[in-house]
């Protein structure tokens, strides 16, 4: 069956929709230029308002509903490290210290020489019996504290508390037989 002009000028105008379309949805993604044009600690006034609100449910022990006052202060603003960082000390307020270690990371990516994320880090990954990283951070910190910084000797305590946890293997535990065979190889 051939193509009728009627069914090509269809496909063609199909074709450019798609294309119109798909930039559409790229151009939309793209920052503005407002946005290319704040500082990166220009943080906009809507997530900071957020984030105190977070503080506020923190500091009333409401452990849930600052996690959700600061994921709403990081949709309204992603680059808002404080709340990243308030984010992952209550994750390690409620035990959770990979959770803390990874948006510590997303701190870090925003500014690398963040002390309170590089420490904050530290402890959770000293909480995890990651001590060698931990020390590695630890190193890191010293490095950037030029006086004595309560930050650094926080860590210092994890780790010290880490090196002191008793670690037993896998090989200091006898194992306990599950079930016991009888002469007639039944249960």
């Amino acid at each position: 069956m051939l193509a009728s002009p009627d069914m090509k000028k269809w496909e063609n105008a199909m074709r450019v929709s798609f294309l119109a379309l798909g930039a559409g949805i790229i151009l939309a993604s793209m920052p503005v230029a407002s946005d290319a044009q704040r500082a990166d600690n220009d943080i906009l006034p809507r997530s900071t308002q957020l984030q105190k609100q977070g503080e506020e449910a923190q500091a009333k022990g409401d452990l849930d509903a600052a996690v959700d006052y600061y994921e709403s202060a990081l949709a309204a603003d992603p680059r808002n490290r404080s709340a990243i960082i308030a984010m992952a000390q209550v994750a390690r307020a409620q035990g959770l210290p990979g959770k803390a270690i990874g948006l510590y990371r997303e701190a870090l990516l925003l500014e690398p020489n963040d002390l309170t994320a590089l420490t904050g880090q530290g402890e959770a990954l000293a909480d995890k019996g990651a001590l060698e990283l931990a020390r590695e951070k630890l190193t890191a910190a010293q490095r950037l504290c030029t006086d004595k910084c309560p930050q650094v000797a926080a860590l210092e305590r994890a780790i010290a508390t880490g090196d002191t946890k008793r670690v037993v293997s896998a090989e200091a535990i006898a194992p306990k037989p599950v079930a016991t065979v009888g002469a007639t190889g039944q249960n």
